[in-house]
């Protein structure tokens, strides 16, 4: 790890909202829900009545009765997000991104032409203010797990710069959630044990750690909470996965209406992949339940692919075996990725060399939806059915 805090993470604050009190000046200082069944974004004076996503608007109203709902306008904050990172690339050469509205920055060797770190992240808040007209928070540390939680704290329209001297002052009185891999069900296993701070968990011993909580997350949580993260930013970094999800909201939905959900977020997710020329080898299933808790089903293909037919039948084979818990628990979220891919789109061909009609299927659906809109071809069993739009994502 470097010697010195030269690391940025640049985070977008309440991304979809802000665009929007960009773009109409009666939104701002408003509470402000972007969404169409479920809240995608929520501006901070909505947060502070407890509005989070993806919370329902229905519940979200109920919290901030004074809301103004306004629809998502995806090719407005994929604009945006390209305004933002053309900055992001103006201030060093060296940028990560993690997402359409956030990446991380690496800017040691740059003290002689552009000044230190803290002034290279003050003066890149105040371009993307000037340039795109939003609200920025960027943390600064050695560590991106470090600048990353620095940004969440400094958070919103922030600067937060955690000096080396003192990283582990700075990291151990927060929760546990700040560390990355705590989610609700890791972090009440901790709190069980009164375990509730960072700190907690660095005076806990590894092996103790790897007892409670499985020899991969236990190793990961010791080192964070010794802020040991050696990653470096990277460049030209292409994603290790591609997809969707969809909120079903908190009404029991029929078996049936779930099946017909997670075949459109499939025709989403390969169309996505053909787009990218990207084939993929593990289908992972991703459900949330109506208590909030969370599991992943996985199923690795012998050869790559990226036909629609192919992952459906495997997501669905995941969501069969996963039926038990959904009767019992009820689900509010269905989701699928497709993991392992390669870097060329390239399919490995099959003895015996039968012609399939899957690439010429999937080529006239794409050239159709890609000249008429997403919307012009569908299923059967989706028509009336809404996914919700489809987020934007950072270019492969």
């Amino acid at each position: 790890m470097s010697d010195a805090a030269t690391i940025l993470h640049a985070d977008l604050d309440s991304f979809y909202a802000s665009v929007e009190q960009r773009d109409d000046p009666g939104l701002r200082g408003r509470p402000v829900l972007v969404g169409a069944g479920v809240v995608l974004a929520a501006s901070y004076e909505a947060k502070a009545y407890g509005v989070r996503t993806p919370m329902g608007l229905g519940q979200a109203r109920a919290l901030c009765p004074g809301a103004i709902v306004v629809p998502p306008r995806m090719r407005a904050y994929s604009r945006a997000s390209k305004d933002v990172f053309a900055v992001f690339r103006d201030t060093t050469p060296i940028v990560e991104g993690i997402s359409i509205d956030e990446a991380f920055l690496e800017v040691a060797g740059l003290l002689r032409i552009r000044g230190t770190p803290a002034e290279i992240a003050t003066r890149l808040r105040a371009d993307v203010r000037a340039r795109v007209g939003l609200p920025i928070t960027v943390g600064v540390a050695r560590t991106k797990f470090l600048a990353k939680v620095a940004s969440g704290v400094g958070k919103p329209d922030g600067l937060l710069i955690v000096p080396p001297q003192r990283e582990l002052a700075f990291l151990h009185p927060l929760p546990v959630e700040r560390l990355w891999g705590v989610g609700p069900v890791t972090a009440a296993k901790l709190r069980e044990r009164h375990i509730h701070t960072v700190g907690h968990v660095a005076r806990i011993g590894e092996a103790a750690l790897v007892t409670m909580l499985g020899a991969h997350a236990g190793r990961h949580l010791h080192a964070l909470a010794h802020n040991r993260d050696p990653r470096r930013v990277r460049t030209g970094q292409r994603r290790g996965s591609i997809g969707a999800q969809c909120a079903l909201g908190s009404r029991p939905r029929p078996f049936a209406e779930v099946e017909a959900t997670l075949a459109a977020l499939v025709d989403r997710v390969t169309r996505r992949m053909r787009a990218a020329q990207r084939a993929g080898r593990t289908v992972t299933l991703r459900l949330r339940f109506a208590d909030f808790t969370r599991a992943t089903r996985s199923r690795s293909l012998l050869t790559a692919t990226l036909h629609t037919r192919v992952v459906l039948q495997t997501a669905r084979a995941l969501l069969a075996q996963a039926r038990p818990l959904i009767d019992e628990r009820g689900l509010t979220l269905v989701g699928v990725a497709v993991g392992n891919l390669d870097t060329d789109g390239a399919v490995q061909l099959e003895l015996p060399f039968e012609q399939q009609d899957d690439h010429g299927l999937d080529t006239a659906l794409d050239a159709v939806r890609d000249r008429f809109g997403s919307t012009a071809v569908t299923r059967a069993t989706n028509l009336g059915r809404d996914l919700g739009p489809a987020v934007p994502i950072l270019p492969d």
